[in-house]
Parts: structure tokens; sequence; C-alpha cells
């Protein structure tokens, strides 16, 4: 089996804020993550308006040639302890699956660590299904060290 190709020179990642315009293919893209379920896009636009209520609660896209083809989002909250630090999680990251290994999601994850230096951040974390092996390899790739447990419960 062959490398990934690496992004070419001619392939140009812009990451930025979503609009409520991307909300359609944000959820085509969730859908080929979670095998076709999302929630309708009304009520993704209800959703959206929530996050941007916040104070730093942020969707962002990645784009190549005007198109979107990756995203992620990315709280930034602070905290009592670590001397009232911020922390920030990064959920949902997604590439398009015919543009997966092409460098698109450590673009977006060069951006959203720089979002996090900028605003003093102690810490970035995400978490990740158990079973997508491949995305623990390319977040380790990346740095990200295995910390800890993650623990869920049903409310």
């Amino acid at each position: 089996m062959n490398a990934p190709d690496p992004v070419v020179p001619e392939m140009k990642v812009v990451v930025r804020e979503a609009w409520p315009e991307d909300l359609p293919v944000v959820l085509s893209l969730y859908a080929g993550m979670d095998g076709g379920s999302h929630v309708p896009v009304d009520e993704a636009e209800a959703i959206f308006d929530q996050m941007r209520a916040y104070p730093d609660f942020r969707l962002y896209v990645a784009e190549v040639e005007g198109r979107v083809v990756g995203t992620f989002t990315l709280l930034v909250i602070r905290i009592i302890n670590h001397m009232g630090a911020n922390s920030a999680l990064v959920e949902s990251v997604v590439v398009d699956e015919s543009l997966r290994g092409r460098g698109i999601g450590r673009i977006m994850m060069q951006f959203a660590r720089e979002r996090c230096r900028e605003r003093g951040c102690y810490k970035m974390a995400l978490s990740s299904n158990l079973v997508r092996e491949r995305a623990h390899a390319f977040y380790e790739g990346l740095g990200f060290e295995r910390h800890g447990y993650s623990f869920r419960v049903e409310p």
C-alpha cells in the first residue's frame, strides 16, 4: 500500500469560520462519518445559532477551490483550575472521504492549535470512537497523546 498523497502545492486549503450556508455540506460530511445520520438542516441552523451565542464555540470548515471539504468544532472555555487558564475541546473532525490523506485534516488541526495558542489554552483535547483506528493514528501523528480515560453515561 502506498503512503497517502501529501497536500499538493496547487491545492490551497483555507480554514475559516462556517456560515449558515455551509450547513448542508457540513451535514453531508457528518453523514459520511456517522453512517448517514444527521439532524435536519433547520435543526442544524438552530444549533449553529446556539453555538455562536457561546463566547468561544465555533464551527469551522476547510475549503479547497471554494468547496467545503472538511469541518470541525472548537470550544474554548476558561476554568478555575490551572490558574484560570483556558482549555479547548475539538469535536466532530471530518474530511471528505475522497480527499483523506491529502493533508487537509492536518491543516485543520494546525489551525485549531493556533487558535488555542492565541487564547492561552493549556491544553487542546479531543475524543475519538474506539473503532476509528485510522483517526487515532492521525491524531498521534500530530502529536496528540493518549491521556487518561474518557467516560460517558446516558443522562
